[in-house]
């Protein structure tokens, strides 16, 4: 009865069905292979490499059960195992192991746990009690474990972790696929790291590669408080790149990024937009449209093609920007980098400082860091070109700035916003001064007025339309009614916006106009046609009300039937409404 009560004791309940028919106890026993069909596949034999006891129990006629004790050591194929203690059955070629339980899988995954169910003719383990599943790369904890040694796949449902280095997953649910070192993560999923937090519904982790697969909504945040949003893509922590789908949004400080397609490169510092890409800086007030755009983070540079379209946020009148390019980026970076140009462009030039002009005696204290007297981290003085002959001198306060940056529009420049349109080649914008500056064939409209020439200066407050200077070839043209129109051309011209409307224009250097003369019932009485060296226009509810000749005038009143409209036109005339922006809509033509 003692040696009876001590194999019920070792026995599981399972194993206790049928009477106990013979009993052969075996003390240190050599390898014994266990072959219950005499055609089993070598790989799916166990082989007993060692143990402290053997002790073979005959149920009944069908059933032989093999209980080993005492470091215990199992081979299957090449899949070792070992234990404190454990039970074979032939029959179901099932065994079952207790106490420091080890599986060893293919020399690539390392199995612990406390107890130990395998079914060796499917090559199926189910460990509880502790699990712990390691490649060498990662190691996974759990309370449960269901793995396949055919198809090296471990699968838990009763929460896990997975460790990594310095990284951290855990979820309810997870499949480990050790031949690739992919875990899908299920429910819960939850990744820490010293630079990331993600947390989703699922997830793909390579361990070896240290790959992130994003597959179902998703929310990152990394240790600069950058969030990412996204259904779909991948981050690598070894390597710093990432690629999100599916309209990921990406919040950085002030800036908003969405777009059909994100790809970052962290380690570098860029990242690239694809496809209906929409970016919101809430700082400068402004949102870029674009088919594409490229970010250096590092140094705050922005590139936006296909359409690319800025929106400068106003109260009831935002202004819309559109060219092929755009391009946006520090103030100061701009001028760090041109110390040997700016010399070159500042030698014996007079040029306007802050508040007053005077000429230069010394380039090199014009150069950024240069300040005489002063270190360059406390003061920079960049040079800023408004026309050929005359530079503009900015003082960039150190540290961060929202007004320090700028953007450039290449080829195709159109503005548009309900008081004020323009178009032109090129456009530098800064956001130091609020001024437009438009190049090559500048064109800007404000309501019946038409202002042209070689470069055009659009000086915003508030980001409003407030004045503006126009450098030599100036025109301007005011519709008065087909065919109608009053003119004003000269080297110079000068005009200030009221309530975005223009309300009045100065013309300097060879002044010359044709604007008609209306009685106080806007009838057409005559054709002033003049010559001065200043004049100053006057608006009144957009339409021309006041010409004032500040010098010498010489010219002509015509009677309205001595001249036809189409004969009365400055030289140089051109009326360019075809080119006019008329609504915002037509920018993302």
């Amino acid at each position: 009865m003692r040696i009876l009560f001590f194999f019920f004791a070792l026995l599981p309940a399972v194993f206790m069905a049928g009477s106990l028919a013979a009993q052969e106890p075996v003390k240190n026993p050599a390898v014994t292979t266990i072959s219950p069909q005499a055609t089993a596949d070598s790989l799916t034999d166990i082989e007993i490499l060692g143990a402290s006891r053997l002790t073979i129990l005959k149920v009944d006629d069908t059933t032989t059960l093999q209980i080993l004790a005492g470091n215990v050591r199992l081979k299957q194929g090449k899949s070792f195992f070992s234990c404190d203690s454990c039970v074979l059955n032939n029959g179901i070629r099932f065994f079952e192991a207790w106490g420091n339980v080890h599986i060893n899988d293919v020399d690539t995954v390392d199995v612990y746990a406390g107890h130990l169910r395998y079914f060796f003719g499917k090559k199926l383990a189910f460990l509880d009690g502790g699990v712990k599943l390691t490649d060498g790369k990662g190691t996974l904890t759990t309370p449960d474990l269901e793995y396949d040694l055919n198809t090296e796949i471990g699968i838990y449902r009763h929460g896990g972790k997975v460790v990594n280095k310095k990284t951290v997953l855990t979820s309810q649910e997870g499949w480990y696929y050790a031949n690739i070192r992919d875990i899908y993560f299920k429910k819960n999923v939850e990744m820490k790291d010293p630079g990331y937090f993600i947390k989703t519904d699922s997830l793909l982790y390579n361990t070896q590669s240290q790959t992130t697969r994003f597959i179902a909504e998703t929310f990152i945040r990394d240790s600069s408080g950058r969030t990412i949003e996204t259904k779909d893509g991948y981050y690598n922590m070894v390597s710093g790149k990432a690629e999100f789908g599916k309209r990921p949004v990406i919040r950085d400080k002030k800036t908003t990024i969405i777009g059909d397609e994100v790809a970052f490169n962290d380690s570098l510092g860029t990242s690239q937009a694809r496809g209906n890409v929409v970016i919101v800086d809430s700082a400068q007030g402004t949102t870029i449209l674009a088919g594409e755009v490229f970010r250096d983070n590092k140094k705050e540079r922005l590139l936006a093609t296909r359409k690319p379209l800025m929106i400068i946020k106003q109260e009831n009148d935002s202004i819309y920007v559109t060219a092929d390019t755009l391009f946006s980026a520090r103030l100061s970076d701009l001028y760090a980098g041109r110390d040997s140009v700016s010399k070159d462009m500042i030698k014996g030039v007079q040029v306007l400082s802050i508040g007053e002009k005077k000429p230069i005696k010394d380039s090199a204290a014009l150069i950024p860091g240069s300040v005489p007297g002063k270190a360059a981290a406390d003061s920079v003085l960049a040079v800023l070109p408004e026309k050929k002959d005359s530079l503009q001198l900015v003082k960039i306060p150190p540290g961060k700035d929202s007004t320090d940056r700028y953007f450039e529009a290449y080829r195709n420049v159109r503005i548009f916003s309900d008081s004020m349109q323009a178009v032109s080649d090129s456009l530098f914008y800064s956001f130091r001064d609020s001024v437009f500056r438009l190049f090559q064939d500048p064109v800007l409209w404000s309501k019946e007025s038409q202002i042209t020439g070689d470069t055009v200066l659009l000086f915003t407050k508030n980001k409003k339309a407030d004045r503006v200077r126009v450098f030599e070839n100036s025109f301007l043209v005011n519709y008065s009614n087909p065919e109608i129109f009053n003119q004003v051309k000269s080297i110079r011209m000068e005009g200030w916006f009221r309530e975005g409307n223009i309300d009045s224009v100065r013309a300097e250097g060879y002044a010359e106009c044709i604007y008609y003369i209306q009685d106080e019932d806007s009838a057409y009485t005559g054709i002033n046609e003049s010559k001065s060296d200043i004049i100053d226009i006057f608006f009144a509810e957009k339409e021309l009300d006041k010409v004032v000749f500040r010098s010498e005038v010489e010219g002509t009143i015509w009677p309205m039937k001595d001249k036809s409209p189409t004969e009365m036109r400055l030289k140089n005339f051109r009326w360019l409404e075809s080119r006019r922006p008329k609504t915002k809509y037509e920018l993302f033509e």
